[in-house]
């Protein structure tokens, strides 16, 4: 499988398909090591590049998988191979298929009060067999952490979906990832928002046409302004061909 890695703005992303990520995924499970898996769209490869802290998990990230039709472009425009978009709702529910046969333990960190629990039930109906040891809402301070882990250490599970954002969901699992112990972490951002019926996914014709990140604007009003982030990281690629700063792919 391929481990290659190419430089979008200066993040390191993995050229790969969905069934190699989810092979990938397969043995850092079997490893046992605490990992990251980062899901990297144009808005936060944008975010990246004025967000050292961001940047740098990134980087140090087990996985970077391309979740976006804008990250697929830019790496084709930068003269990289990128063989397709592996989106990070999608390859969620690849781990939860995978799940029951594998006996792979999960646990929901994330979203509003109620809303993870809703996407256990969805996850319970659509995967017979899944095993979601924990249920956790992304709605906390810093006194409930101590809580939060121990819930989690005592659940081990050997996949941790966590939804509370970008950049917050990868800047708190690179804080925690060692003292979870969990094998395999991974923001997810509004993938329990999808499953629980709180927001709608783009339909399939939209996803196929690279339209995804429309309708979310048109969903959810107040993201409007968050997509300006689209056009400016369109420059910012042009650019950054430009200036020759970008590298070749790197194993």
């Amino acid at each position: 499988m391929s481990k290659k890695k190419v430089d979008i703005l200066g993040v390191h992303v993995d050229s790969l398909t969905m069934g190699e990520a989810v092979k990938r995924i397969q043995t850092f499970i079997e490893e046992r090591t605490s990992v990251l898996i980062a899901t990297a769209n144009a808005e936060m490869l944008m975010r990246a590049t004025y967000d050292r802290e961001l940047k740098n998990i990134l980087n140090d990230a087990a996985l970077v998988v391309p979740d976006g039709a804008g990250t697929v472009w830019a790496a084709h425009h930068l003269g990289h191979l990128m063989p397709e978009r592996v989106a990070g709702y999608d390859l969620a529910q690849e781990l939860m298929r995978k799940a029951p046969q594998k006996g792979y333990r999960l646990f929901f960190f994330g979203a509003a009060p109620g809303v993870a629990e809703k996407a256990k039930t969805k996850a319970e109906k659509l995967y017979p067999g899944i095993e979601i040891v924990g249920v956790r809402n992304g709605f906390f301070s810093s006194d409930d952490e101590p809580e939060i882990l121990h819930e989690i250490q005592e659940a081990k599970p050997d996949i941790l979906l966590v939804a509370l954002g970008v950049p917050k969901q990868e800047k708190w699992l690179a804080a925690h990832l060692h003292e979870l112990a969990v094998p395999v972490s991974m923001g997810i951002g509004g993938t329990f928002d999808v499953m629980a019926g709180v927001m709608k996914r783009a339909p399939h014709w939209m996803q196929k046409a690279k339209l995804e990140w429309l309708f979310r604007g048109a969903m959810q009003p107040k993201r409007a302004g968050r997509l300006m982030a689209l056009p400016r990281f369109v420059f910012k690629v042009m650019a950054y061909k430009k200036s020759g700063q970008r590298k070749g792919a790197r194993l």
